[in-house]
């Protein structure tokens, strides 16, 4: 379901794209109002502006909702994190996921602490 929203949702952006540059500027009305090139758009001498802005208004309602439902779908499989990165999954309580002291591991050989250089080696602040 989620790769048929998907593949929708970008099918209905590329459709977006293209009306708005099919679409005149403000500016291309004031040239038309000469008689400057009215006889020779793709949509008659009143242009296509009525139509290519309720064709874009509306594929831009679908794109909101088809954003909105790849939203929810995505929400439905998310994963809570804990502290330490490890993945655990949203319906599982993150308190019952954390290990008790018979199963954290056990360290045999511990390392000996490092021992502080003796007096004489450490550095003169002047």
């Amino acid at each position: 379901m989620e790769q048929i929203i998907l593949a929708v949702h970008l099918v209905i952006a590329l459709v977006i794209i293209g009306l708005i540059m099919l679409q005149q500027g403000k500016g291309a009305d004031m040239g038309a109002s000469f008689g400057a090139g009215g006889s020779q758009t793709l949509f008659g001498s009143d242009g296509g502006g009525n139509i290519l802005t309720k064709a874009t208004a509306w594929l831009v309602v679908l794109f909101f909702a088809s954003s909105f439902g790849l939203a929810l779908l995505v929400n439905q499989r998310s994963v809570v994190d804990d502290d330490l990165g490890l993945a655990i999954p949203a319906t599982v309580n993150a308190e019952a996921a954390v290990p008790t002291e018979e199963e954290l591991p056990v360290l045999e050989d511990v390392p000996a602490a490092v021992t502080a250089p003796a007096g004489d080696d450490l550095p003169q602040l002047d």
